[in-house]
């Protein structure tokens, strides 16, 4: 007697708290990664490079005032483990700090089919892989550009075409990765193009496609802004003045960040 399929859940297992060895105090956290600075919430327009899974991000994110350190949110708050996430219901998907080595050949996310150079999360019985972003994607996702759901394609679908028989509605390419789909009037949409909703490069002015030259200079001279101003701030008005005014950065007017 064969067992009825359990089909995969709808929503995205975003995360309600943090479960990875951390302290949280207030705005600021102590989070294991980088133990010797509290790291503070904040939301900055500029373009920044995350310390845990180095990919680019703007926007929200938590930095160390005393270094060159950010992480993105999700990052930061990754739990240690997914159950049951929609991208990949069948196996529990486990976070590595650290990119696993295999082979000669660099390991890519199996959502945006960018590569690995950070933490991701990781199925130890098949190798799946992705990056903390694309695990806040779903298998259904709603955009502002867009009017209706759109609806990820299956792996064997949209990989037996070459993906090269449509065109992203965002980034006006064809590229690897998995697409979104909408049912109603055709429009496609890269998973990666997605991400960029959720690490705040689009709400934040950062279109297109990433250029490493130019986006990592960006990030560089960014998060020394970022680290001078937070630094000075603390240091010049005292920490209790210097943390009120931290808190009323992370508050933009207007900022509206997608999480699907």
């Amino acid at each position: 007697m064969e067992l009825p399929q359990v089909p995969p859940p709808k929503k995205s297992p975003l995360i309600d708290s943090p479960t990875s060895p951390q302290l949280i105090m207030g705005e600021q956290i102590i989070h294991f990664s980088h133990p010797q600075h509290p790291l503070s919430q904040v939301d900055l327009p500029n373009c920044f490079t995350c310390a845990s899974c180095k990919e680019y991000g703007a926007g929200k994110r938590y930095t160390c005032s005393q270094c060159d350190f950010q992480l993105h949110d999700f990052c930061a708050l990754a739990p240690s483990a997914l159950k049951s996430h929609p991208l990949h219901f069948q196996h529990k998907l486990l976070f590595f700090s650290k990119p696993v080595k295999g082979g000669l050949l660099k390991s890519r996310c199996d959502i945006c089919a960018k590569p690995i150079r950070g933490s991701a999360f990781i199925c130890t019985a098949c190798n799946f892989q992705m990056h903390p972003c694309c695990a806040m994607l779903s298998t259904e996702l709603d955009v502002p550009a867009h009017p209706h759901t759109l609806k990820i394609l299956p792996v064997v679908q949209y990989s037996s075409n070459g993906n090269l028989d449509f065109q992203c509605g965002e980034c006006k390419r064809r590229r690897s990765g998995r697409v979104y789909r909408c049912t109603v009037c055709d429009y496609h949409l890269h998973a990666v193009c997605a991400k960029s909703m959720i690490n705040g490069l689009q709400a934040n002015g950062f279109k297109g496609v990433e250029k490493p030259g130019m986006l990592g200079t960006a990030a560089r001279v960014a998060s020394k802004v970022v680290i001078e101003f937070i630094g000075g701030l603390i240091e010049g008005l005292g920490e209790g003045v210097g943390q009120v005014l931290i808190q009323s950065v992370t508050t933009t007017a207007g900022k509206h960040h997608i999480t699907p």
